[in-house]
């Protein structure tokens, strides 16, 4: 038998990126954010993926959070190939600032305004990426959880060069399985966010949700996704297995779950 493939030496650093974003009353904000970038340094250029990070149900925990790694999935990949790049976002832990993705209160929330502060963040990493000798501009994906997740699905609403797809994990918002499990905020407006993704999005995308998601259930993520492909969005739905008592937190704590939807995935991409 061959022998396996050596593991990838992986190399973590941070950087710091300016971005300027716009909250919901429309206040302007120009600052500069932390990165973590994870890399093989023996690849040379590589694909980019940026991962975008979760937001907590609390608004006032988000200057505690540490800056965002996902060191383990980071690595994996990394070991795919890629060159991972994670922002930790306007307002939280060690980039600091306002919290520039208020949506407002739960019965009123608007979304839109919220994701597309961090897909202004994400294209701005991207735009800093590009002149880095390490990282190949001209292809890879965005990828994020929970907030993260509908963060990837707002960049792919946009003309973004070099995305070539985004992965959506456990994407949405306003949820909260301690005070109202399965039932986030809004839910008209949110499955109306998705369709207007759909009607501009023009990348293909991938959606992984656990079936005992406590955030939004099984059932509204399938009305979220329909929605998004009867406008004309591209992509797949996975349904992938329960894990604990609230699948939310699969991406990090059952990786075996989604890897070979994943890697599926970016195999028919070229990657």
């Amino acid at each position: 038998m061959p022998d396996a493939a050596p593991a990838p030496t992986v190399v973590e650093s941070v950087v710091e990126v300016p971005v300027h974003v716009r909250n919901l009353y429309g206040r302007t904000f120009d600052q500069v954010i932390k990165v973590t970038v994870f890399r093989d340094p023996g690849r040379g250029r590589g694909p980019f993926l940026v991962l975008n990070h979760g937001r907590p149900t609390r608004s006032e925990d988000l200057a505690k959070v540490p800056r965002f790694r996902y060191s383990q999935a980071s690595r994996y990949f990394v070991g795919l190939g890629f060159v991972v790049l994670v922002p930790t976002r306007v307002g939280y832990g060690e980039s600091g600032g306002p919290d520039v993705e208020d949506s407002g209160p739960c019965d009123g929330r608007f979304y839109e305004p919220a994701y597309a502060a961090a897909a202004d963040e994400t294209l701005a990493v991207l735009e800093a990426a590009r002149q880095w000798p390490f990282v190949d501009g001209r292809r890879g994906l965005v990828v994020g959880q929970s907030f993260g997740g509908a963060t990837a699905m707002a960049v792919a609403a946009r003309p973004v060069p070099g995305v070539t797809a985004v992965v959506n994990f456990a994407g949405g918002g306003g949820g909260n399985p301690d005070t109202h499990p399965e039932q986030p905020c809004s839910p008209v407006r949110l499955k109306a966010l998705f369709a207007g993704y759909g009607k501009l999005a023009r990348v293909p995308s991938l959606w992984l949700y656990s079936s005992n998601d406590r955030f939004w259930g099984p059932e509204l993520p399938k009305t979220w996704f329909a929605a998004f492909r009867e406008q004309g969005g591209v992509g797949q739905f996975v349904s992938l297995p329960p894990y604990q008592d609230n699948g939310h937190g699969i991406f990090t704590g059952n990786p075996a779950a989604w890897q070979p939807a994943f890697e599926a995935f970016v195999r028919e991409l070229g990657f």
